[in-house]
């Protein structure tokens, strides 16, 4: 028999995104490394200007300083949007936080940002082996997991941090779950393989190498798996709005206002309460 309407939600909080009176299911929106049109990436600056558009979820990357606190960025060099060159690993904690990224502050702690906002969901792209046991750590001993979600590109990454998890925390597929979800699936099997790789939700771009991901008929299979699918990085609002007609359960934007605008015109904003 066909799963009818969503996914079920029930054990992991962070993906139930449901409001109004009577609640209903609304798409979420993820807003890519907070909001820094002008530079500033996944600063506390950009996260607070996301939170002020109404964003509840943010799309955020980590590494490991050498000192083993888990630090906000996506890179694993400091070159690109720091005035500095050099590994993230190789710097501690306070010397990463003093660096000026996108010419405003410098790179912040994830125990920061949940400290700072603590309605805020996280989807957290773990970017390093060394970061895992921190990382893990540190949601533990915040009891932040149903504050976030757990991805990687690496699946052998991502499930090494959810076993060191002492609570069911939600997880999206890495590269090589996502390439077997695609096989699985029309086969009617991306339920029982989505379950062993303890995979809860999909984060897939609209088109990969030319060829379309993300269909109606992908997001139906989905959703009879007990899947959600979130797609990624979609700027453009008619994107936005062809996708969210397709059914997709998220949408991560770096146009965080453009997203913010299509999610209010279509009633479905702001999101809904975290859990307390």
């Amino acid at each position: 028999m066909r799963r009818s309407a969503r996914p079920d939600t029930g054990r992991y909080p962070y993906l139930d995104n449901a409001a109004g009176s009577p609640p209903r299911p609304r798409p979420i929106a993820l807003s890519h490394r907070g909001f820094a049109p002008d530079g500033g990436e996944n600063t506390l600056a950009a996260f607070e200007h996301a939170v002020a558009l109404g964003f509840r979820y943010l799309e955020i990357d980590v590494h490991a300083s050498s000192d083993g606190v888990v630090m906000v960025f996506h890179d694993d060099v400091l070159d690109r949007v720091t005035g500095d060159r050099g590994p993230v690993a190789a710097r501690t904690a306070q010397e990463l936080g003093r660096l000026s990224v996108g010419g405003g502050g410098g790179i912040p702690t994830l125990e920061a940002v949940l400290l700072r906002w603590p309605e805020v969901r996280l989807n957290v792209d773990v970017k390093s082996d060394t970061c895992v046991r921190p990382f893990a750590d540190l949601i533990n001993r915040h009891a932040a997991h149903d504050r976030v979600l757990v991805a990687s590109f690496s699946d052998r990454r991502r499930r090494a941090v959810l076993r060191l998890l002492d609570r069911p925390t939600a997880s999206s597929a890495g590269m090589a779950v996502n390439a077997l979800l695609r096989i699985a699936a029309p086969l009617g099997l991306a339920g029982p393989v989505a379950r062993a790789a303890r995979v809860h939700a999909l984060q897939v771009p609209e088109t990969y190498r030319g060829v379309r991901v993300v269909t109606r008929g992908f997001v139906r299979r989905c959703e009879e798996a007990g899947l959600q699918v979130h797609v990624w990085t979609v700027n453009e609002r008619a994107g936005m709005d062809r996708l969210l007609d397709l059914g997709v359960h998220g949408i991560v934007s770096d146009a965080a206002d453009v997203l913010a605008e299509c999610m209010g015109e279509r009633a479905v904003w702001p999101q809904g309460r975290p859990p307390d």
